[in-house]
């Protein structure tokens, strides 16, 4: 058999034809001369000469690739609740249905109903930010970076930041503390070391140029030993005796107590609020369990300059974000956050929680599976709380091609995203939502029943 024997390209076309009548032809075409031309190296290396009925069906799993969005929903069975690279934290249902409302058609987004005039789209969740925080004020833009790019550029534009050596830290993606302030016009003052600083250190920097005080929680890592940071406390005394803002960007966003759970203690921002911070900054989709935003919370003086500063246009928010976030605050408002965030609860499920669904799953799977139940360590991610874990529950998996398996399990539909450890692949229940238990046995079924 040669090259020769492969159907042409048109023979495919109008086999083909007949499934997608709606598709650009020239769309269609590359589709079969890319499964083509992938057989004629195929063929060249000794391989079967396919039928035209065999082509035809891999062109047509190739455009049902293509119109396939690229954005999926997924089944995250890593471990890692707030995995960065799965879009962090999942929307309560509550959440979803705001969203929903608001997608579905127009809203008063910049409208005051009341006076039948523009209004502003910061309101629609600035009392709920002052009532959950306690903070006199708050703003909400895209994401906590763009937060801190909008403090340091109204507050301290061509001045000083006073920034510990220990908290000139990189972040997720390659984003650093120093480049931020570069990118804000101000000029980084490091203070103390890498490992101990002092209050004292930061009172013989402060001078007339100085714009502000930058606190940064260091929620990916631990420095151990001989260490030492100033307290809030003594911070938040200096700022006031100086007059210079104290900011402090905590990250993670936490609303709740985390060593309620056996977790490091991770800093709340109520508590940041109430010790007298000037301007606090968190991010939404972290431990606050919302949509992507950057929360900024404090003094309504301080506030309201970034609020009328040209940056804001470009980060503020889109009715989405605000509807999402305007649910997600509501449960805090309620006392049921740890009932209806899925953080919350991914982070409270006790391990035999998870014994009762992982046996349920494994019950499910033919006998031939080769999945096994053990007991495993999840993490919270999302650059929140470094070297806490929280004791878990996994379906455990050896195989010669961990790997090869990984791979089928995220070319599922849904997608499974697991881990591979010691050469096994692991899916960690406690990142896996519970409404999610009979796709992820359908897709285990489907890999047993062709393996």
């Amino acid at each position: 058999m040669t090259l020769r024997n492969l159907p042409s390209v048109h023979s495919v076309i109008d086999h083909v034809a007949p499934h997608w009548p709606t598709l650009a032809h020239a769309q269609v075409r590359a589709a079969v001369r890319d499964v083509l031309e992938t057989w004629r190296d195929l063929v060249r290396s000794g391989a079967h000469v396919p039928t035209l009925e065999q082509i035809a069906t891999e062109v047509i799993q190739a455009l049902e690739r293509q119109l396939r969005p690229s954005l999926q929903a997924l089944i995250n069975a890593s471990g890692v609740i707030l995995q960065t690279n799965l879009g962090r934290a999942p929307l309560s249902k509550a959440a979803q249905e705001a969203l929903t409302a608001a997608a579905l058609g127009y809203t008063n987004l910049e409208y005051d109903l009341l006076a039948g005039e523009r209004g502003s789209r910061s309101t629609h969740l600035a009392a709920q930010l002052q009532r959950v925080t306690g903070a006199e004020a708050g703003l909400v833009v895209n994401n906590a970076a763009s937060a801190l790019v909008l403090i340091l550029s109204a507050l301290a534009h061509e001045r000083e930041v006073l920034v510990s050596r220990g908290h000139a830290v990189e972040v997720g993606g390659g984003f650093r503390i120093p480049d931020v302030l570069a990118q804000s016009g101000c000029r980084l003052i490091d203070v103390g070391t890498t490992n101990r600083t002092y209050v004292r250190d930061y009172a013989a920097a402060i001078s007339e140029r100085t714009g502000a005080i930058l606190r940064v929680h260091t929620s990916n890592f631990h420095i151990m030993g001989f260490v030492h940071q100033p307290s809030v406390a003594e911070l938040v005394a200096l700022a006031a005796e100086t007059h210079v803002p104290l900011i402090d960007d905590l990250g993670s966003g936490a609303l709740l107590d985390t060593s309620r759970w056996g977790l490091q203690p991770e800093p709340r921002i109520q508590d940041a609020v109430a010790a007298g911070v000037d301007l606090v900054v968190c991010s939404g989709d972290k431990l606050l369990g919302g949509p992507q935003a950057g929360i900024i919370v404090g003094k309504a003086a301080l506030i309201k300059r970034l609020a009328q500063h040209p940056l804001m246009r470009a980060l503020r928010v889109d009715k989405l974000t605000i509807a999402a976030l305007s649910a997600t605050l509501a449960a805090y408002e309620r006392g049921t956050a740890e009932q209806e965030l899925p953080v919350w609860q991914m982070i409270s499920t006790a391990p035999e929680q998870l014994q009762v669904r992982a046996e349920r799953i494994v019950a499910a799977l033919p006998l031939t599976a080769a999945w096994r139940i053990e007991p495993a360590e999840s993490t919270v991610g999302g650059g929140t709380l470094p070297g806490s874990t929280l004791p878990s529950v996994a379906l455990v998996c050896s195989t010669a091609h961990p790997d090869a398996l990984a791979l089928r399990l995220r070319s599922q539909q849904p997608p499974v995203v697991g881990r591979i450890s010691a050469g096994q692949v692991v899916l960690d229940l406690r990142s896996v939502l519970p409404h999610q238990d009979a796709a992820l046995i359908e897709s285990l079924r489907q890999l047993t029943l062709t393996s």
